[in-house]
């Protein structure tokens, strides 16, 4: 372990990073009742999700402690797992099996753009009033998939929506967890969410609102969404855009996530790429993960911000995330506790996720208005047109348009201008869907 992971040289012992491992783990785990819960409203087997969901984490993790030796979890990421249930099967009608198809091509696409150093050069182009903007749209759109989800609100036609029925059992309890998982995290609680999930559950089986259905078994099969990725029907229907937005948010969401984690954990060096061998280790476990999640059967993986959590506990090298790995193999036994959770426990997970990336708007350059405007009409166009790729559609053509028109071309990099014009391209040819 010691010649390995090199302990000591980061500052580091076993004990230390078992204890970081144990701790980025519970505040993450909240993905292996959440994913399923998305992810099966697509038509896809809710166990089998399941089981994709922690192998995925498993894996990701794994690859990262491993060969990066960075204390960064991976799972399947919030916001790319609505996307591709709500937004790519839900509006654009896409089967479940092309939807996967897209997420393996967005990862071969990353992979290439990692090995590359694209990647790097598409972060450095993208305005962070737009990254602000990206992040918070996202987590609108979460926010209004959990209100939805929770009954708070429901649809209307004089007013779009309208408030729901607040005397619902499950509503109440949905607001009741909201409530814990909130205070829970004020107080420093590890595994808030997670917390608030499973007593929202506990409460809804004692209230007799729930079916129980256990908590260990062996693990279900994981062969209804094994290699049922359709690729050739991704291609053949033009999900051209899907992918480009797939690609955009990973390349936004992963890396500056683990850019964020890597500085707060004292991993990354000032200068060239070549002076951080570990972040370009990093990135490329992170496009790895995303292929082979969607041979499993789950959206797009990524890294998690909540490994910060693990740092702050002392988590310095790649053993952290491997503790990770080995608790998200564990947790396939308790398939039938994940099937006892109702939509409206993991909705308050959801709303709480989305007050977390709302926060985001603070980044913005609100003086400037041609760096606000398009940041906040990217944030809005996501959950009214219920679509992160509409948001970024929208956002990045208003900004270029915006630059041009006031004579602040020359402030967009050209990463900018070249998403900006595949959007057009996109409007231009295949409509509005």
């Amino acid at each position: 372990m010691e010649r390995y992971f090199k302990l000591s040289q980061h500052g580091s012992t076993v004990r230390t990073e078992v204890i970081a491992g144990i701790t980025t783990f519970l505040t993450m785990a909240y993905i292996i009742f959440v994913n399923p819960d998305i992810l099966s409203t697509t038509g896809m087997d809710r166990n089998a999700v399941f089981i994709a969901t922690c192998l995925a984490a498993a894996i990701g993790s794994a690859v990262m402690g491993l060969w990066a030796n960075w204390p960064i979890g991976m799972a399947p990421g919030m916001g790319l797992n609505a996307f591709f249930a709500f937004t790519v099967v839900g509006a654009m009608g896409f089967t479940w099996q092309q939807a996967l198809g897209a997420v393996f091509i967005s990862g071969i696409i990353f992979l290439i753009l990692s090995a590359t150093g694209i990647r790097r050069w598409l972060v450095a182009g993208i305005p962070l009033s737009m990254r602000s903007g990206v992040a918070a749209g996202i987590g609108m759109f979460l926010g209004i998939i959990a209100l939805k989800s929770s009954g708070i609100v429901v649809g209307s036609e004089a007013t779009l929506v309208a408030l729901g029925d607040l005397t619902n059992a499950g509503t109440l309890l949905a607001i009741l967890g909201f409530f814990i998982i909130v205070a829970l995290d004020a107080l420093r609680v590890t595994g808030a969410i997670l917390i608030g999930i499973l007593v929202v559950t506990v409460a809804s089986i004692l209230l007799g609102v729930s079916q129980f259905g256990g908590v260990m078994s062996m693990p279900p099969s994981i062969a209804p969404t094994l290699l049922q990725l359709d690729i050739m029907g991704a291609l053949h229907y033009g999900i051209f855009h899907v992918i480009l937005v797939m690609v955009l948010v990973e390349v936004f969401d992963a890396t500056g996530t683990l850019i964020g984690v890597a500085k707060r954990a004292g991993l990354l060096k000032e200068g060239p790429a070549h002076t951080n061998p570990g972040l370009s280790r990093a990135l490329m476990a992170d496009s790895t993960a995303i292929t082979v999640g969607s041979m499993l059967g789950t959206s797009s993986t990524t890294a998690y911000v909540e490994s910060a959590s693990g740092v702050q506990a002392g988590g310095r090298t790649g053993l952290t995330a491997l503790v990770v790995a080995l608790l998200f193999l564990l947790a396939m036994f308790f398939a039938p506790l994940a099937g006892s959770v109702p939509a409206y426990a993991t909705a308050p997970a959801l709303l709480y996720v989305a007050t977390l990336m709302v926060r985001e708007l603070a980044e913005i350059a609100w003086e400037d208005v041609t760096e606000a405007a398009p940041a906040v009409l990217t944030a809005l166009a996501m959950p009214f047109t219920y679509s992160i790729a509409n948001g970024l559609a929208f956002g990045f053509i208003s900004y270029a348009v915006i630059k041009l028109l006031t004579g602040k071309a020359s402030q967009v990099h050209l990463a900018t201008w070249i998403v900006a014009a595949l959007f057009v391209i996109k409007f231009a040819f295949f409509g509005g869907h």
